[in-house]
């Protein structure tokens, strides 16, 4: 406000305005849905889903690989739509169910395997390759995403970018996993985890910039 304009001036020009476009979670969800089915889409079209994924699907890792982090996705993203309004209370233990849930495989896991094979089984044939495809894969939805909570009004700007970040990030891995043919919990757990760990930060730091008032 310049020092000639009054508060009558101010209310008159914001009240000119056009009214800001409203935020529907449905729109975005769609928006963020649609842009991970065509970044997978593409990976799947040139690299391609695992041929035994059937005959691999009746196993427990293998379902789980897919299963928690599309749970933690899901979890995460509703978490995201509710911090990006005033007033809502957010509840993050939920988060810590697919966490909890990979760790028990860990342990698991780590009460069958040999000593000598314990390290090769963990670092897997894939680690560089795995990280890699999550992060780059999540560049695009994650970068839209932020575009779309604008539109909110984020409290906590950083802390709804981290959860934009770990739902893109789950949301990728849950269809990367399909993909991947490592399935101990050693490799997934590791690997998967570290990738959306670097995915909700990025998404962090890009809230604290961009979905701030």
């Amino acid at each position: 406000m310049t020092p000639k304009q009054t508060t009558a001036d101010l209310i008159r020009q914001l009240a000119a305005s056009p009214a800001p476009r409203p935020f529907r979670t449905g729109v975005v969800a769609g928006g963020l849905l649609a842009l991970l089915g065509i970044s997978l889409g593409a990976f799947w079209l040139v690299f391609g889903i695992r041929t035994d994924l059937a005959s691999a699907w009746l196993l427990m890792q293998v379902q789980a690989k897919t299963v928690l982090p599309l749970f933690l996705a899901i979890t995460a993203v509703w978490l995201a739509f509710g911090s990006s309004r005033p007033g809502g209370r957010i509840v993050l233990w939920p988060l810590a169910v697919p966490l909890l849930l990979g760790v028990f495989l860990v342990i698991q896991r780590l009460g069958q395997v040999a000593e000598g094979s314990l390290q090769a089984e963990a670092l897997g044939q894939t680690a560089f390759a795995c990280l890699a495809s999550i992060t780059v894969l999540s560049a695009t939805p994650l970068g839209v995403g932020i575009v779309m909570l604008r539109r909110g009004a984020a409290i906590r700007p950083a802390l709804t970018g981290t959860l934009l970040g770990i739902a893109v990030g789950a949301g990728v891995t849950a269809g990367y996993a399909l993909h991947c043919t490592e399935d101990s919990p050693l490799f997934f757990v590791l690997w998967y985890g570290l990738a959306i760990a670097i995915v909700a930060g990025c998404g962090g730091l890009l809230g604290h910039r961009y979905l701030r008032w």
